[in-house]
This record gives structure tokens, sequence and C-alpha cells, in this order.
């Protein structure tokens, strides 16, 4: 891998103290990717995660450590969803409680 990207401050933006939200700019070989954070692209590992271009990762110390967005997916609270999305109470058990029950912890 390539040396830290300084952030705007100096600070590398993967090996901080926290893990960022990443966008997959481009797949390399041997499990690395280009990724950007504020407009920063820098080379991280993505060895432990299933990405691909235009997903966003969740990454620390240069490691991604989850996909949490797949490439096309809605942004939540862009107010769009996707098709198999279901409001709450419209049929959809996972999000209204548990199957048995409605939700109300009486079931």
């Amino acid at each position: 891998m390539t040396a830290c990207a300084d952030g705007p401050e100096g600070v590398c933006l993967t090996c901080s103290d926290q893990a960022l939200p990443a966008l997959v700019v481009r797949p390399l070989d041997d499990g690395l990717a280009v990724v950007e954070i504020d407009g920063v692209r820098e080379e991280v590992s993505v060895a432990l995660v299933d990405a691909a271009a235009g997903d966003t990762v969740l990454v620390h110390a240069k490691e991604a450590l989850a996909v949490i967005a797949r490439a096309g997916d809605v942004p939540e609270g862009s107010g769009a969803r996707r098709a198999n999305d279901h409001p709450k109470g419209s049929g959809d058990p996972r999000r209204s409680g548990d199957a048995k029950g409605g939700g109300d912890g009486h079931g």
C-alpha cells in the first residue's frame, strides 16, 4: 500500500480514531482499492469485504471493515425508497416489530 494520504488538517483520514465511510473509486489487485473520503483518494485494503466500484465501505486504519451501501442504493434520509422497502405497518414484519406480536411487546 502507499503512504497515508493527509486530510485537510494533515491527519491521515483512515488512520484517525474513528471509522469513516469511503466511496470505492476503483478496485485494485491483491485485495486493495482506491477509495475517496472528503475528496481525498487513498489506497486501502478491501480484503475483508466484498466491495465493488461505487460501493460505500466503512474504513478504519486503511482497512475496509464493512460495506454500508451498494452502488446504486438510495441513500437513507433521501426520501426515496427502493422497490422492496415497505412503510411501517404495511405488512412487512421487519418494519413493525416481531412477526408474532406486531411489535407491542404482547406477542
